[in-house]
């Protein structure tokens, strides 16, 4: 296959001062036609393009070099002209990215320095929960419908993971199938009309194609057992096996059991693009015991997968309901029959099986250590012996913070050494439920902000994961350039003021136990309550267990005192946790109360979002120090220890005052899915804002008053 150079001339100012570059590359190859057109982006701001290669000042030469492993890089400067040189077309773009990324830090040709990488966390997924049949019905996830319809959102958000080393984009819904195809067979099934059809077809197709240009690979993953509503009122099933419903029993019938093996199969083949599917054996089957489900899923699923006439991925999640509800639930059983079904695969599908397990369950985003997974504690099963086929990867959910930005370096590459070196591990998705990034539904300014999508707000998070995925030795200096090509040498220290306030999200999760979803939504300081989602008053934390067993809980803590006992070395009393909140968050309020603003709306924002996570992360500190003194008021009937409760009550509402003033002319009120508290059909008044908890902080001062 032929070369082909930089075919055109672009000029820039004066171009007399200019240094002329010609981009050598073969652009018959999507992947490195890709590369390209990034790199050409960076240039043209400051270079003039040209061609041939001897009219220019320096040349970029982009190409596959065979010594160097899958997905790795290495950019050289050889005289004249620079090198990058891929493993393979993921590689190549990732050089080519590296090589763009000195120069925008403005580094001149004449000095780019060699640059390598090879990834270390094999598996680097975004879980993106699309807006149409969500698992979970709420307006605050099909608010994003059309914006995410938008190919052009799709292509700055594949561009967004490309550029932070991402591999994997997973597209979760309940049943994908009949908006990418009209079933050959079961025509009944589809709701659309053709020209319908049409538009959801090119929308899937092009959504695929762009992923396979940015060598991404494309999973879909849906619950079973779920069919259309269509097809269900055609045949007048039984059950409700359908969109909005998802805690079901499962229909094991022939026709859905034919139905289903014909779409699975029907859309990977019209869909070439598409690498794989993944499978879930939780909602929808209730009343199946684990070895029916896992039956029904290599009866179905798995059988349609392996008929396709081409190489396709699997992932399959773990572990789900140890009995016969929806529920989650862990067992040996379980993971012994669910280990035997993967190794019976062998090399059924291509590369390993991703074996992805919830870490912590529902919130990763907690203590860097693994308590649980889905339903409870892990056993052994899935690594003892090592697995030959399959590889775990974590799924590290994020429900606790979507309108705040967050960031914090040092926990990733924790999790990760912690989390990520075992054989039998293979890598990370991270993602949301109860959230999608799509459609910017909190800025309230008038003013001009540099994003447009959720995501692009947001924009360190996805950095910080995809790129300590690839190479946890990434220094935090890469970031900190970041935050100064946007914004300016002033907001040099953003990174570090955002690490020590946006870490008050990971010590509540640690502190307070999690479970599933709702159980937690760390920036608004909620949590589930019985049969609601309410402010985590002083009440609620006083026997509450912790996450982390170093953490040790309020009531553990004063009955030992009270015993005379003591704590060992590494166990975190919470006396230590809110001295190490009140220190953090104060110093991240100092650093950002030395950053010029100026006009700059965006740069407004982000020192804001310090702001906020600083004063909860105050709050936070009071509310321990008030639950301590009001446990020792519970067990003593001292009134002196009641009265330093309220003092540390009174100054933890002055916070969330400071909040409310800091966030009400900024933030809009926020839809959240949490609002639909423990039951299973949807809230519409689902509005969040700090304001409108403030009346629960206050509220928790009277009740403390009267006791």
């Amino acid at each position: 296959m032929r070369k082909i150079t930089a075919l055109f001339l672009y000029f820039i100012g004066l171009t007399s001062f200019a240094q002329s570059v010609s981009v050598q590359a073969d652009l018959q190859v999507p992947q490195i036609a890709y590369a390209y057109s990034k790199l050409c982006e960076t240039l043209k701001s400051d270079h003039v393009l040209v061609q041939p290669p001897a009219q220019a000042d320096f040349i970029i030469q982009l190409q596959l070099k065979q010594s160097l492993k899958s997905e790795a890089f290495e950019v050289k400067k050889v005289d004249d002209h620079i090198e990058v040189n891929g493993g393979d077309h993921r590689g190549l773009i990732y050089g080519t990215l590296a090589l763009a990324e000195q120069l925008k830090n403005g580094i001149a040709f004449e000095d780019i320095k060699p640059e390598a990488g090879k990834p270390d966390q094999e598996f680097r997924g975004i879980k993106f929960n699309l807006p149409w049949e969500t698992y979970r019905p709420s307006t605050a996830l099909t608010q994003h419908t059309e914006t995410v319809k938008d190919l052009k959102y799709w292509e700055a958000f594949l561009d967004m993971m490309v550029e932070n080393r991402f591999n994997v984009i997973s597209l979760w819904n309940m049943h994908p199938y009949t908006f990418m195809i009209k079933p050959k067979n079961f025509p009944e099934a589809s709701p659309w009309s053709d020209a319908e059809m049409e538009e959801w077809q090119h929308f899937y197709h092009e959504l695929f194609r762009m992923a396979k240009e940015r060598a991404l690979d494309t999973y879909l993953v849906h619950w079973s057992i779920f069919v259309s509503k269509s097809f269900s009122d055609a045949h007048e099933l039984k059950g409700q096996n359908y969109y909005p419903h998802y805690y079901t029993p499962g229909d094991t019938t022939e026709l859905v059991k034919q139905y289903t093996r014909e779409c699975v199969k029907q859309v990977l083949e019209e869909y070439p693009n598409l690498d794989g599917i993944g499978i879930s054996h939780g909602e929808g089957m209730a009343g199946m015991t684990p070895l029916e489900r896992q039956q029904w899923m290599d009866e179905v699923i798995i059988k349609a997968m392996s008929e396709v006439e081409r190489p396709v991925k699997l992932i399959h999640r773990v572990p789900f309901s140890s009995g016969l509800g929806s529920e989650g639930g862990t067992s040996k059983n379980v993971e012994v029959v669910t280990r035997e079904a993967m190794e019976k695969l062998g090399d059924t599908f291509e590369g390993p099986i991703w074996v992805e397990m919830k870490f912590n369950w529902s919130h990763g985003h907690s203590t860097p250590r693994l308590v649980k997974v889905h339903g409870g504690k892990l056993g052994d099963t899935y690594f003892d012996p090592l697995p030959s086929n399959y590889k775990i990867t974590w799924q590290m959910r994020n429900e606790n913070f979507f309108a705040l930005r967050w960031g914090v370096p040092s926990f990733i590459r924790e999790h990760i050494a912690l989390n990520g070196k075992a054989a039998y591990t293979g890598g990370n998705f991270i993602g949301s439920e109860c959230y999608i990034p799509g459609l910017d539904y909190f800025t309230a300014v008038d003013e001009p902000v540099d994003w447009k999508w959720a995501f692009q707000r947001q924009w360190l998070f996805y950095k910080l994961w995809g790129r300590l995925m690839y190479d946890p030795t990434t220094p935090d200096a890469v970031f900190e350039q970041e935050y100064v090509r946007k914004y300016g040498n002033s907001a040099a220290n953003l990174l570090n003021a955002l690490s020590l306030s946006s870490n008050t999200s990971l010590q509540l999760a640690s502190f307070y136990d999690i479970r599933w979803d709702f159980t937690l939504y760390g920036e608004g300081m909620l949590g589930l309550q019985g049969d609601s989602v309410k402010y985590i008053s002083v009440e609620s934390i006083l026997d509450h267990p912790t996450t982390d067993p170093r953490y040790i809980s309020i009531r553990d803590f004063v009955e030992t005192n009270r015993a005379g006992g003591s704590f060992g070395e590494g166990e975190i009393t919470p006396l230590m946790l809110a001295d190490q909140l009140e220190r953090d968050n104060s110093e991240a309020l100092r650093l950002a109360s030395i950053i010029n603003i100026g006009d700059n709306a965006s740069l407004m924002y982000e020192v804001a979002d310090v702001k906020i996570w600083a004063n909860l992360g105050l709050h936070l500190s009071e509310k321990i120090l008030a639950g301590i003194a009001l446990k020792e008021y519970q067990l003593t009937a001292n009134a002196l220890k009641k009265q330093k409760a309220l003092e540390h009550l009174k100054k933890g509402l002055s916070y969330w005052e400071e909040i409310v003033k800091i966030s009400r002319p900024i933030y809009k009120d926020m839809r959240l899915t949490h609002y639909n508290h423990n039951y299973f059909t949807a809230n519409d008044d689902n509005w969040f804002h700090w304001e409108k908890v403030l009346k629960e902080v206050e509220e928790e001062l009277e009740r403390v008053k009267g006791m």
